[in-house]
């Protein structure tokens, strides 16, 4: 794959990432306890069936600066041990609404740095979760580690647990980089984590790298390109940092450094593709690279491939997605809702047997036909719009209209060879994906009068 300069000058503009349609800045605050306990009796109905769990773990050791996730810092034991308990009684409290006869196919660890606590919370918690729900027989349960926090046993200690993937955040191998995010490196030397984990037994391993970051160039992030392939791990997720520190406060104290410019991030996605693909991953989604045997490049040949605030899954894994702890996404067919962000609240609301609803949405069904062609779209490349009206039992003529869809308003698109329009069915050119997002924006009603801040799409 080749970026053309020409592309990145163009379309590098303000997009949403889309893990979410409507986007989670367009949650609403009045969304309360009583419509969400409304939204989860309705999703024991809805469709993909199945059960998705998410664990936001918001404690970090030493917060990175150009993290735009939710956490904390200079907790201690007991007032982890308090968020702990919470999130248990959380669960309690969820399963008096949740038809627990369905199968739980993905459980996601997230954070701050879940594998920093102390590990017998992690137990506590994944019993807890194996008590209360029935686990499909090929369920996956990953967590996200830091690899400045992993000594060895602790690998065991997951599988122990039920883990059967692990996705380390690397970012960078470049030591000066990683000091200049405020991120610890690797204790012990990553191929030998990566050793550790395969010869354990796990199912999947994933990397983390991020490009973007201050300090980096082209020629430096070849070289943590190189290190990743000799890594031989099943996933690697390649993201785009996002500086937006009029959203991000922390991010101000990155702007000391030197960033590489649109046209060098372009060149360092560009190389990774290349590198990735002619070592044999396919290319998933806009950030994403897996082996040819993986799930998620089975479910891209398939067109069964998802996204949500996970990252990417199949249809069979993400199902209903039910968010336990502080600032977590319950992500349903119908509705989203989030809770408080910060953790001594978030335990508050439980003690007091409430659940911490923050803020959420619920979809109309002219959201759920446009979430369904991005993601379409985001995932797959791919879009059918005369199979989403058949989907949504109605006529394709709505579709068109819903959508403002006339291929006039997709010229650009075409005359630059980002995509084809051929009956109705959207086609995306490789070249296309590194403006995945701006594509998606066209379809998207909400963009046209747009008063919100988000990141460039390059």
């Amino acid at each position: 794959m080749k970026t053309d300069n020409y592309l990145v000058k163009k379309y590098n503009k303000q997009g949403p990432r889309y893990t979410s349609y409507p986007p989670a800045n367009l949650f609403v605050s009045d969304y309360n306890n009583k419509k969400f306990i409304k939204s989860i009796l309705k999703s024991n109905n809805e469709k993909p069936e199945n059960i998705s769990i998410y664990i936001h773990i918001p404690f970090c050791p030493q917060i990175c600066h150009f993290c735009g996730c939710t956490t904390e810092t200079g907790f201690s034991f007991k007032f982890i041990e308090k968020y702990i308990n919470a999130l248990l009684k959380e669960i309690d409290m969820m399963v008096n609404y949740i038809d627990t006869d369905r199968k739980v196919t993905q459980i996601h660890w997230g954070g701050g740095t879940p594998n920093a606590i102390p590990y017998k919370f992690i137990k506590l918690v994944t019993d807890k979760i194996k008590s209360s729900f029935k686990l499909d027989e090929n369920y996956e349960m990953a967590i996200e580690c830091s690899p400045a926090y992993f000594v060895l046993k602790h690998i065991d200690q997951l599988k122990e647990y039920g883990f059967n993937r692990i996705s380390i955040g690397l970012q960078d191998f470049d030591e000066k980089i990683l000091n200049a995010i405020n991120r610890k490196p690797s204790k012990i030397p990553i191929n030998n984590i990566i050793t550790k984990i395969k010869n354990t037994g796990f199912s999947g391993t994933n990397i983390d790298l991020v490009y973007g970051l201050p300090l980096q160039n082209v020629e430096g992030f070849n070289n943590t390109l190189k290190k990743a392939i000799e890594l031989d791990v099943d996933r690697i997720a390649v993201f785009s940092y996002a500086h937006v520190p009029s959203v991000i406060p922390r991010q101000k104290i990155l702007e000391k450094f030197t960033f590489p410019s649109a046209e060098e991030k372009a060149l360092m996605y560009n190389n990774a593709y290349n590198v990735f693909k002619d070592f044999g991953y396919q290319p998933i989604g806009m950030d994403h690279f897996a082996k040819p045997s993986d799930e998620l490049s089975i479910a891209l040949k398939n067109k069964q491939l998802h996204r949500n605030f996970q990252g990417y899954c199949t249809l069979k894994t993400t199902g209903q997605v039910y968010g336990f702890g502080a600032s977590s996404i319950s992500q349903l067919h119908s509705a989203y809702s989030q809770n408080e962000k910060n953790a001594a609240k978030y335990i508050k609301f439980i003690e007091n047997n409430k659940f911490a609803t923050f803020r959420g949405y619920n979809l109309n069904r002219n959201e759920k036909v446009i979430r369904k062609i991005i993601n379409e779209i985001m995932c797959n490349y791919y879009v059918d719009l005369a199979k989403v009206a058949q989907e949504f039992n109605t006529k394709i003529e709505e579709i068109i209209k819903l959508t403002s869809f006339r291929e006039d308003r997709f010229n650009d698109f075409i005359e630059d060879e980002i995509l084809e329009i051929s009956n109705n069915k959207i086609k995306i050119s490789t070249k296309g994906r590194i403006v995945i997002r701006n594509i998606a924006m066209r379809f998207d009603p909400l963009m046209i009068k747009n008063t919100k801040s988000y990141s460039k799409t390059i």
